[in-house]
């Protein structure tokens, strides 16, 4: 008995004591190794690249630079998250390459490893689009030249969702990024309890448009009136950073040249702008630029402030653009992900003869220094609220408990296609129009970024500007702002919902006063499609006399309109200053038409009313008085820009008997004993189908730039003028409210 006590009171191990030996044992042991699956693979790099939206925007951005574009712009929308969007008009982006464009390590700019020693370019690596799609849904839109219509694709996980459609597209390329990072919750949660992401991207657009002074640079937020960037090509550096950074940094900077030649230490060139002791501030700013890459160097930068805090004690934190050129083959681009730094061979040297160079010019500008003055003045002016900015207000709907009655119920949604006439007809789909994007960014009145007011400083424009706000309708823009668009009733009119109302509009009627407030609102400050052949005007002259002709056979006028148009060519080439500096029209010496404005994105006006346009110009403004002039140019940009129905007649119903082909034929005519022969058309019953898809494109294009490019636009820009309400422009067609009191009747 004593011995089976003493067995009993023994221990026993328990189950979890095992387990613990166990995972003692496993974790002694080495980890097994494993292939990494590819989209994990792909997704880790992606973060790397793009690891803010300001790094997409930068990539961007310089991919377009490399597209040798001339103007590039920035929408953004929640700091980059929701939206990034970067137009250029640069070469585009060729059909054939669209399937692997968004493949990682494909690239246009080099073959080698090699040539990354010569590498000029600012991409070469092939990993930031495809970066953007294994993290955010990318869209492409682009256009070569020559083309005709361009095509846009949608790219997820570096592949194609769909093969690429044709769609209208202006010259260039548009990226749009949606729902950055959205795979990637921890990221987006930490960007988005930040406040600081749009303000790093509009200094960096402010900081490329310094360097790149000859490429136009626009930047604001989604849905905004004014951009926050906005710079004009300038052949002058200061007058880039003026524009970007203010006159009050401008005038407290001094030129700064340096350079060497010594093979053996060093080989670069250095040129920029430096502040002087005038210059104070709290941080230091520096705009690095090597080989035009735009990069950090600490070295660099900690070596100007220990000569300024030397030099300038009081003005210790300065503003310093600099650019430095050296042999390629002596930087290093490709030792960063996000390529932000490069190095540089003797670096050291460059730093120390930059830093001299600096120190030299500091204490020649230290013996003097200039106070400003500057005198207070008040001003009662302030922002003013008006009683129509409530008016124009969408009441708020009460809270669901509330009851709506029945004849006052709206069931159309203005985001749900089926509210539109396209869900109840059967139409064959157009090859150019895409996947439904997001359209509603229209461009705004471009401002500049520091003085909005001085861009239209003249009194006339001021005068027309607020004639159109005194003058504006807050009904009709209540309906404009809120309604649905529905569809196309006819080849003029629209038809739209708002609250329990049916409307007929006038598109042309809208769209000519849209650009006509437009035109007012860029006032000098444009962006231009440039003409790649420039055209004679006397020949686009000639050309609308012609068509205005009724005797098109009659010859007898014939040098009345060479008269004519060279009286009007010679009128035109004398306002050629005038024209190219407020409406970015350009005319070059010997009367050929090179440029136009453009007065909305992502529309292009029809072409074939230039000739029209330009004799509008010659014969109707009145270029003796200055707000007469204006108002007559503006008018006929906004004719020019209007969507009028195109030239040729829309294809369906009874017009498909014009698209017939036609075919004349000789057939003998006796009379007495002569014989002639007389032409005779004959038409066929076969149609011209190279004709009629020309017009069914041109028609399908029209109501696509109606309804995601013209009303988008309405609802954020145009102020309706009184007399939209009675001159047939709005027409009300129907109420809900009435057709219930006539259904109750019956």
């Amino acid at each position: 008995m004593e011995v089976e006590r003493e067995h009993s009171e023994e221990p026993l191990p328990t189950t979890m004591e095992e387990d613990e030996a166990e995972a003692i044992r496993v974790a002694k042991e080495p980890p097994k190794i494993h292939r990494l699956d590819q989209s994990v693979v792909n997704r880790i790099a992606a973060g790397e690249v793009i690891q803010r939206p300001v790094s997409a925007v930068k990539e961007l951005v310089e991919n377009s630079l490399d597209a040798h574009s001339t103007s590039i712009n920035v929408v953004v929308k929640d700091g980059g998250l929701k939206l990034i969007q970067v137009s250029d008009d640069g070469h585009g982006i060729r059909y054939e390459d669209l399937p692997i464009l968004c493949e990682r390590h494909t690239t246009s700019k080099l073959s080698n490893f090699e040539d990354l020693q010569s590498i000029k370019s600012m991409g070469f690596r092939g990993e930031a689009l495809a970066s953007m799609t294994y993290v955010g849904h990318v869209t492409v839109t682009t256009i070569t030249a020559g083309q005709l219509h361009g095509y846009r694709v949608s790219y997820r996980d570096g592949v194609m969702e769909h093969e690429p459609k044709a769609c209208a597209a202006v010259k260039g390329t548009q990226i749009m990024i949606e729902n950055l990072f959205y795979n990637m919750t921890a990221r987006r949660k930490t960007l988005q309890n930040s406040a600081d992401d749009y303000p790093k991207i509009v200094d960096l657009l402010s900081r490329f448009s310094i360097h790149h002074s000859n490429v136009n640079f626009s930047c604001r937020k989604h849905g905004a009136t004014r951009a926050d960037v906005h710079t004009v090509a300038t052949s002058s550096r200061l007058d880039a950073i003026r524009s970007v950074y203010g006159v009050s940094v401008a005038r407290c900077l001094m030129k700064i040249e340096a350079a060497d030649d010594d093979i053996s230490s060093s080989v670069f060139e250095m040129d920029g702008f430096i502040s002087n002791s005038n210059y104070i501030a709290k941080k230091t700013t520096m705009v690095l630029f090597i080989n035009d890459r735009l990069v950090e160097c600490s070295a660099l930068k900690r070596a100007m402030e220990i000569v300024y805090a030397a030099t300038l004690p009081k003005a210790s934190k300065p503003f310093i653009y600099m650019s430095i050129v050296l042999p390629s083959e002596h930087v290093d681009v490709n030792i960063h992900p996000t390529k932000r730094e490069v190095s540089l061979l003797n670096q050291e040297a460059i730093i120390e003869k930059i830093q001299s160079a600096l120190e030299s010019k500091l204490r020649n500008s230290n013996e003097e220094r200039i106070f400003q003055e500057q005198t207070m003045e008040h001003s009662s002016s302030g922002p003013k609220e008006t009683s129509e900015d409530f008016l124009c207000s969408p009441k708020l709907s009460g809270s669901r408990s509330q009851k709506v009655p029945v004849h006052k119920m709206v069931r159309t949604d203005a985001l749900d296609p089926a509210g539109r006439l396209h869900a109840y007809l059967q139409i064959k789909p157009q090859s150019h129009i895409g996947k439904e994007s997001d359209l509603t960014v229209v461009r705004s009145s471009v401002r500049q970024r520091r003085n909005p007011k001085e861009t239209a400083d003249l009194t006339s424009i001021q005068e027309l500007v607020s004639e159109i706000e005194s003058n504006s309708h807050s009904g009709l823009q209540d309906i404009i702002k809120y309604c649905s668009y529905i569809g196309m009733a006819d080849d003029v009119f629209a038809l739209l919902q708002h609250n329990t109302h049916l409307y007929l509009v006038n598109v042309v009627n809208l769209s000519k006063e849209l650009m006509y407030q437009q035109v007012l609102c860029r006032f000098a400050h444009f962006n231009a499609i440039q003409i790649s052949n420039p055209v004679p005007l006397k020949e686009l002259i000639m050309l609308a006399l012609k068509e205005e002709d009724l005797d098109q056979q009659c010859d007898e006028n014939d040098d009345l309109k060479e008269k004519i148009a060279e009286m009007n060519m010679e009128l035109l080439k004398q306002k050629t200053e005038m024209l190219n500096e407020y409406f970015s029209l350009s005319i070059d010496l010997d009367g050929n038409l090179s440029r136009l404005p453009v007065v909305l994105d992502q529309y292009t006006p029809d072409m074939d009313r230039v000739p029209e346009f330009v004799l509008c110009l010659g014969n109707d403004i009145d270029w003796e008085n200055e707000k007469g002039c204006f108002q007559g140019i503006s008018a006929a940009l906004g004719n020019f820009y209007a969507l009028h129905p195109p030239t040729l007649p829309n294809p369906s119903g009874d017009n498909l008997q014009f698209y017939k082909k036609r075919r004349s034929s000789r057939n003998p005519e006796v009379e007495g004993n002569c014989s002639s022969l007389v032409d005779v058309v004959v038409i066929e019953e076969e149609i011209d189908h190279e004709l009629l898809a020309e017009a069914e494109n041109a028609w399908a294009q029209r109501e696509w730039s109606i309804q995601h490019v013209l009303f988008p636009a309405l609802r954020l820009f145009f102020k309706p003028p009184t007399s939209m309400a009675t001159d047939g422009t709005f027409v009300q067609v129907a109420s809900l409210e009435k057709l219930y009191k006539i259904f109750e009747r019956c």
